[in-house]
C-alpha cells in the first residue's frame, strides 16, 4: 500500500506539471531560439571589427590616476562603443550612476531656459518624472530652469501617434524625446526602423530638433542603432545591454559630437566635458562585457520569449505576445493581483544566485512614484542584463522580465513560480487523466 502522504503526492504532480509545461513552450520556441542564436555572428561581427579598427590592446585596459586628462584607454573605449552605436562620438563613463543619469545630464546639456521638450512616446519612464518635473519640486528639475514641456499621447495599441506629432512639430521644438522601451506602459517596444520614421519625420519639418532617444533594453537586439536612422543622440546605462553581465556600474551618451560634449558639460563642467574623468582601472571589464553582449543579449531575449509563451499559453496577457518581432530584452506579463505579483516575485528572486533567501517586499524606491517589488538577485546590483523582474505596485499589476545570461536560468526560474502561485491557489493546474 502507498502510504506516502497526499501532499507529497500533490507536490510531485505541481512540480511535475511545471517542468513539463516549461519544457513543452521551449520545444514550441525552438525556431526562435535558433533564429537568435544565428544573430550572434552579426552582431559579434560588429564588436570584433571596433576592436579590430581602433588597434585594442592589453595596454587600453589601465587608466590613469586623478583628473584622467589623456587618458588612452578611456578615449579608445569611447570609440569602440561609438562605432558600435553607429554613432560620432560616444562617452563610456562609470561617472554616470544609472541610464536616468546619463538621460539627465543629456537634457540639461542640451535644452536651455525657454526651450521646449516635446515627448514622443507619452509619458516618460518613471524615474524622469522628477528629471523634468512631473512630480517633486526645489530640486533643480527642467521646468524649475523654464524649460518647457509636451507629451504626445500614445494612440491605439500603444502606437506613436505620427499625425498628432506633425501638429505638435508647428511650435518650433528643441529637443524630441523618444523612449524606445515600453517603460512601466503596456505598450510595445519601438523598432529602430519606427525610430527612423519618426526621426526623419521631425528633420523634414524642424531639421534643428534634435532627436533624443532614450536606448535602455533595446541596444544589440536590432541589426542597426537609432544613429544608424536619424536619432541624433542617445544614452542608456551600462548594466543593462552593453554590459554584457559583468560592467559593474555606468552609463553612456553617444551620437553627434557636439551633443555628446554638451551632455558631458553636464557630468563634469564646462570647458573639461568628456577629457576627464578616469576609469578606475575597469577598462577591461567595459570591454569584456561589450564582448560578451551580444551572447548575452540574444539569451535574454530567448528567456523573454519563454516568458511569453509559458504565461500565455496559461491564459495570462502578455506584452510581446510569443512569435511578435522584438525591439528590445523587456517582456511585459500582466498577473492582475498585488498578491500574484509578490508571489512570482519572491519565486523568482529564490532562484537568484544572489540573495535567494531574501524576500522582495514592496518599498519605495527613490526616482518612483509607486511602490516597487523587485526580483534581483544579481552579482551586479540592480543589472538588468542578469535576470530579474520587477513591477509597480498599482494596477493592473504588470510584471517586467529582463535578462539573464543564459536561458535555463529562465527555464528554472519559471518553473518555481508556477508551483508558488499553484500552491498559493493563484493558479489552477490543469486536470490531467
Amino acid at each position: 500500500m502507498d502510504t506516502t502522504p497526499i501532499d507529497e503526492i500533490e507536490e510531485e504532480l505541481i512540480q511535475a506539471w511545471a517542468q513539463q509545461h516549461v519544457e513543452s513552450v521551449f520545444a514550441r520556441i525552438t525556431p526562435f531560439v535558433t533564429e537568435r542564436t544565428e544573430a550572434i555572428q552579426a552582431r559579434m561581427g560588429k564588436v570584433l571589427d571596433a576592436f579590430s579598427v581602433e588597434r585594442l590592446g592589453t595596454h587600453h585596459f589601465a587608466s590613469m590616476t586623478g583628473y584622467g586628462h589623456g587618458d588612452q584607454g578611456r578615449e579608445v573605449v569611447d570609440r569602440i562603443f561609438a562605432r558600435v552605436l553607429g554613432s560620432e562620438k560616444a562617452a563610456i563613463r562609470l561617472q554616470f550612476v544609472s541610464g536616468t543619469h546619463a538621460i539627465a545630464a543629456s537634457l540639461f546639456g542640451v535644452l536651455r531656459p525657454g526651450d521646449q521638450l516635446l515627448s514622443v512616446t507619452g509619458r516618460p519612464y518613471d524615474t524622469l518624472e522628477e528629471v523634468i518635473g512631473l512630480r517633486g519640486f526645489g530640486e533643480g528639475s527642467l521646468r524649475e530652469f523654464g524649460i518647457f514641456y509636451e507629451e504626445i499621447s500614445l494612440g491605439l495599441e500603444g502606437k506613436v501617434d505620427l499625425l498628432a506629432l506633425e501638429k505638435a512639430l508647428v511650435v518650433p521644438r528643441q529637443v524630441a524625446f523618444i523612449q524606445r522601451s515600453c517603460g512601466y506602459s503596456w505598450r510595445k517596444s519601438l523598432s529602430v526602423e519606427l525610430i527612423g520614421e519618426i526621426c526623419s519625420l521631425i528633420h523634414n519639418i524642424q531639421p534643428e530638433c534634435v532627436c533624443f532617444v532614450d536606448n535602455c533594453y533595446g541596444e544589440l537586439v536590432e541589426d542597426k542603432e537609432p544613429s544608424e536612422v536619424g536619432a541624433d543622440l542617445v544614452a542608456g546605462s551600462l548594466i543593462k545591454n552593453l554590459g554584457g553581465t559583468i560592467v559593474p556600474a555606468g552609463g553612456y551618451v553617444a551620437g553627434r559630437a557636439d551633443l555628446v560634449e554638451k551632455a558631458c558639460c553636464r557630468l563634469t563642467a564646462p570647458g573639461i566635458g568628456s577629457s576627464g574623468g578616469i576609469s578606475f582601472d575597469l577598462n577591461r571589464l567595459l570591454l569584456q562585457g561589450l564582448f560578451l553582449s551580444p551572447q548575452m543579449i540574444a539569451e535574454a531575449l530567448i528567456g523573454a520569449e519563454l516568458v511569453s509563451g509559458v504565461f500565455d499559453a496559461l491564459g495570462f496577457l502578455v506584452q510581446p505576445l510569443p512569435g511578435e518581432y522584438r525591439s528590445d530584452v523587456i517582456q511585459a506579463v500582466r498577473l492582475g493581483s498585488a498578491e500574484s505579483l509578490k508571489v512570482v516575485c519572491k519565486a523568482l528572486q529564490e532562484s537568484s544566485p544572489v540573495g535567494s533567501y531574501l524576500d522582495p517586499i514592496p518599498s519605495p524606491m527613490p526616482g518612483y512614484e509607486s511602490n516597487l517589488v523587485m526580483a534581483g538577485g544579481t552579482f551586479v546590483d540592480g543589472s538588468t542584463s542578469e535576470f530579474s523582474a520587477d513591477a509597480p505596485l498599482r494596477p493592473p499589476y504588470d510584471l517586467y522580465v529582463q535578462g539573464c545570461s543564459h536561458h535555463a536560468h529562465v527555464k528554472i526560474a519559471l518553473k518555481t513560480a508556477l508551483i508558488a502561485m499553484v500552491k498559493a491557489g493563484l493558479l489552477k493546474m490543469p486536470q490531467t487523466s
